[in-house]
């Protein structure tokens, strides 16, 4: 099977089968990431040579695979019909298949529109990732995402529509000091519109070879501490008036946050407030330098 450049996953798709379905990220500019930044330029696998990676694992793994997931960074830029045929391909390969999952950004999403969003749905697509980050259009246009909370929202909006698993992803602290409290309550106010399936936490983690970082180091952006991130955390989630499942599957957390909404909002605060009475030095330490 073919795989080239950066290959990652989400942690819920570690038991997938990973069959590389486009290369790189087509828009590759949010500020805060690396992934792709030095790898190769975006580009979109021929569906033969998909076909033949499904088929090959097949051979390897047999019949009884029941998740995918199609890498690289935002593979709902395929076109349509394209992803539409890997998704059949893999349904007639693995007969017990149960979820097909992809990458896909908010403007690709909203490049689709309703009706190819059906399409992919009845093709076999059952999940998309989306890292929304924030909902704070001015912390959008800082990190360069490419969008506002108006398309974020639409596009969201359209997958639940459509009738496909959605997760959407969100980043505590990416509006630094200055923007924490805009960035959590309009961050609430988009997860709000759409209700998810899924809310995904990460904290801000400051990378190698971003402009955060970069940012960071010239004193034009400050990190939350242990504390604030938490804090951030808990004005997000007391916004909440969704059903979605809110989950903090990711080593940047400061505390393990999880459970279906609403009915487990106050475990999830009460978590957070336990979490806000241990001393800041108790946390993983904030990464800014060379990592």
């Amino acid at each position: 099977m073919y795989y080239e450049g950066p290959i990652y996953r989400p942690p819920s798709e570690a038991d997938s089968l990973l069959i590389q379905a486009t290369v790189g990220c087509p828009h590759n500019k949010c500020a805060f990431c690396m992934v792709y930044k030095k790898g190769p330029p975006y580009r979109v696998r021929p569906v033969a040579d998909i076909k033949k990676d499904l088929d090959e694992a097949r051979a390897r793994y047999g019949s009884g695979i029941r998740t995918i997931f199609f890498p690289a960074g935002n593979t709902i830029a395929m076109p349509t019909d394209d992803l539409s045929a890997i998704c059949t391909h893999a349904h007639t390969r693995f007969p017990y298949l149960e979820r097909i999952t992809v990458y896909g950004s908010s403007p690709y999403i909203h490049r689709k529109g309703l009706a190819d969003l059906i399409a992919l749905r009845e093709a076999g697509l059952t999940r998309i990732h989306v890292g929304l980050e924030s909902g704070d259009d001015i912390v959008l246009q800082r990190i360069k995402k490419g969008t506002d909370a108006r398309e974020q929202i639409e596009a969201g909006q359209w997958v639940m529509k459509a009738g496909i698993e959605l997760s959407e992803y969100i980043v505590i602290g990416i509006g630094g000091k200055e923007r924490t409290h805009e960035h959590a309550e309009d961050t609430a106010k988009a997860l709000n519109a759409i209700n998810p399936d899924f809310i995904r936490i990460r904290t801000f983690l400051p990378k190698i070879n971003t402009l955060l970082l970069h940012q960071i180091q010239k004193g034009r952006f400050q990190v939350l501490t242990p504390h604030e991130a938490l804090r951030e955390t808990r004005e997000i989630i007391a916004r909440l008036k969704v059903t979605s499942r809110i989950t903090s599957d990711h080593y940047t957390n400061y505390a393990d946050i999880h459970g279906k909404m609403p009915g487990k909002r106050d475990r999830m605060l009460s978590a957070i407030d336990d979490a806000l009475q241990r001393d800041e030095g108790m946390f993983r330490p904030v990464y800014v330098g060379t990592q």
